[in-house]
C-alpha cells in the first residue's frame, strides 16, 4: 500500500471521527468523549496533510504544537465559566482569521508566480476571504461586547442599513475583480484590489455586529461559529484538502442549525436578530425609572422552610448562577432537599446564559445528573403543579412581558414559572436582564425575592435546610 493510499485512508478515518464526534455532542452525557473524538480527528487530519505535502522538517511544527498545547491547557484551567462565551467568540475569530489567511496566501502565491487563476479558484478565494474576514472582525466585536470592552447596547447611526447594503455591493464588485470575473478598474493593481477588498470585508464584519444587543449574543456566537466553518470549508477547496472541506461543512451546517433553533427559542427570525438592534438598554426597568413597586422579600431561613416542606421544586438557572459560581452550592441544596424526599428538577431554557449550552455545562461541572435537566418543551406544563420554583440568576427567560405584543421580547417562549404555587427569585437587585426591561414576575403575589449573591444565598439555604 503506497503513501498516497494511506493518506486517503487517514482522511476517510478523520471524516468518520468528525461525524461520530459531532453526533455524540448531541447529549451532555456523551459530549466530552465526542469532543475528544473530534479533536483526535483533527490531529489525524493534520498529520496526514503534513505527510501528504512532504513537510518533513518537523521542528517548527513541534514548536507550534507545544506552544499551542500549553496555551490551550492554561486557558482550559484558568478561564472561568462566565468567560466561556468570550472564549468561544475568540475561537470563532481565530478560525475565520486562519481561513482568510490561507486564502490570502494562495492569492499572493498565484500573483507572484504569474499563474493564470481559474475562475473557480478565484471565486473560492474571494468567498473564503470574505467569510473569514467577516467572521474574524465580527467575532472580535462579539468578544468585546461580552467582556465589556465594547458596549453591550446596540450601536446604531442614521442610514446604517443603506450604508451596509452599499458596502456589501462594493465588496461584491471588488470580489469579482479579485476572482477575475470583472476587470480591475481605476489603475488598481490586483494586490491593491485584494487589500481593499480584505479591508472592507473586515469593516463589514464590524458593522454587522455592533448594532446587535447583548440579549442576542448567544445567537450571534452560534451564527459566527457557522461562518467559521464555511470559511474553513472554502479554504479546503482552495488548497484541495478534502477533510478540511468536510469538517468545515459539518461545523457550518451544525452552527446554522443551532442558530435556527436559538432563533426559534426566542421567537425571532434570523433577519430580525441581525438587523433589529434588539437587547438595548433603556427599557421600562423599575429602578431605572424610579418607579416603586411592592415586592415580598425573604431570607435564607424562610426560603429553606418553603422548599424543605414542599413536595416538588423546579430550579431555573441563569447567567447570575455562572457569575457567582454558585453551581456547587446549588448542588448541595438539591442533595439536601432530595434526602428529605423532595422531587427536584432543573428547567433549562435554550437561551439561558450567554451561549448555547452554557447552563448545561455549568451544572455538569457540579455533577448534577443529566437526567434531572429538562428543556422548556419538556417541563413547561409541569409548573402549574409545582410547589416551588427556585430561580437562580435568570431574568428574561422567565419574564411574562414576552406575552405583551408591545414588548421587545414579544412572542419569545419563556418558562411559565409564574403558574407555580411559590416562586423564589435569587437575585442581587431588581435590575433588568440583557433585554433591558423590567420583569413583572418580581412583583407577583406568589413571588418571593431573595436579594443576595447567588453563591452566598445557596450556602445559607443549605445550612438552613439541614436544620429544618
Amino acid at each position: 500500500m503506497d503513501l498516497s493510499t494511506l493518506v486517503e485512508l487517514a482522511y476517510l478515518a478523520s471524516a468518520v471521527l468528525f461525524v461520530v464526534g459531532l453526533k455524540r455532542m448531541q447529549s451532555p452525557a456523551t459530549a466530552r468523549p465526542g469532543n475528544a473524538l473530534a479533536a483526535s480527528a483533527m490531529l489525524l487530519a493534520i498529520l496526514a496533510t503534513l505527510v501528504d505535502n512532504q513537510v518533513l522538517d518537523w521542528t517548527g511544527i513541534l514548536i507550534g504544537v507545544v506552544l499551542g498545547g500549553l496555551i490551550g491547557a492554561v486557558a482550559a484551567r484558568t478561564v472561568k465559566m462566565t468567560a466561556m462565551p468570550e472564549m468561544v467568540g475568540l475561537f470563532n475569530a481565530f478560525g475565520g482569521g486562519a481561513s482568510a489567511m490561507v486564502a490570502a496566501a494562495e492569492y499572493v502565491r498565484l500573483q507572484e508566480a504569474g499563474a493564470l487563476m481559474a475562475a473557480g479558484t478565484g471565486v473560492t478565494i474571494a468567498l473564503s476571504l470574505l467569510i473569514g474576514a467577516v467572521t474574524f472582525s465580527g467575532s472580535v466585536i462579539a468578544f468585546g461586547k461580552l467582556n465589556g470592552m465594547v458596549t453591550g447596547n446596540p450601536v446604531t447611526f442614521p442610514g446604517q442599513k443603506p450604508v451596509n447594503a452599499l458596502l456589501f455591493v462594493v465588496i461584491l464588485a471588488l470580489g469579482g475583480m479579485v476572482a477575475g470575473l470583472l476587470a480591475v478598474v481605476g489603475g488598481l493593481t490586483p494586490l491593491t484590489t485584494f487589500a481593499v477588498f480584505s479591508g472592507l470585508a473586515l469593516l463589514l464584519g464590524v458593522l454587522l455586529v455592533i448594532p446587535i444587543g447583548g440579549a442576542d449574543m448567544p445567537v450571534v456566537i452560534s451564527l459566527l461559529n457557522s461562518y467559521s466553518g464555511l470559511a474553513a470549508s472554502a479554504a479546503g477547496f482552495i488548497i484541495g484538502n478534502m477533510v478540511l472541506i468536510i469538517s468545515g461543512a459539518l461545523v457550518g451546517a451544525a452552527g446554522l442549525f443551532l442558530t435556527m433553533l436559538m432563533c426559534k427559542a426566542m421567537n425571532r427570525s434570523l433577519a430580525n436578530v441581525m438587523f433589529g438592534a434588539f437587547g438595548q438598554a433603556g427599557g421600562k426597568a423599575a429602578l431605572a425609572s424610579g418607579e416603586k413597586k411592592p415586592v415580598r422579600s425573604v431570607d435564607a431561613e424562610q426560603a429553606a422552610l418553603v422548599m424543605a416542606y414542599a413536595q416538588s421544586v423546579i430550579v431555573v438557572p441563569g447567567y447570575g448562577l455562572a457569575v457567582a459560581q454558585a453551581q456547587h452550592e446549588l448542588k448541595k441544596v438539591m442533595d439536601l432537599l432530595t434526602e428529605r424526599g423532595v422531587d427536584v428538577r432543573f428547567a433549562v431554557h435554550p437561551v439561558a446564559g450567554r451561549m448555547p449550552g452554557h447552563m448545561n455545562v455549568l451544572l455538569a461541572e457540579a455533577d448534577v445528573s443529566y437526567d434531572l435537566l429538562y428543556d422548556l418543551d419538556e417541563i413547561n406544563d409541569d409548573f402549574k403543579n409545582t410547589d416551588v420554583v427556585l430561580i437562580v440568576g435568570a431574568n428574561d427567560v422567565v419574564n411574562p412581558e414576552a406575552r405583551d405584543p408591545q414588548s421587545v421580547i414579544a412572542g419569545m417562549p419563556i418558562l411559565d414559572v409564574a403558574y407555580a404555587r411559590n416562586v423564589i427569585v435569587v437575585k442581587r437587585s431588581l435590575s433588568p436582564g440583557f433585554a433591558g426591561i423590567d420583569n413583572p414576575l418580581f412583583y407577583m403575589e406568589n413571588t418571593m425575592m431573595f436579594f443576595s449573591d447567588a453563591k452566598k444565598a445557596m450556602s445559607d439555604v443549605a445550612k438552613e435546610v439541614r436544620e429544618a
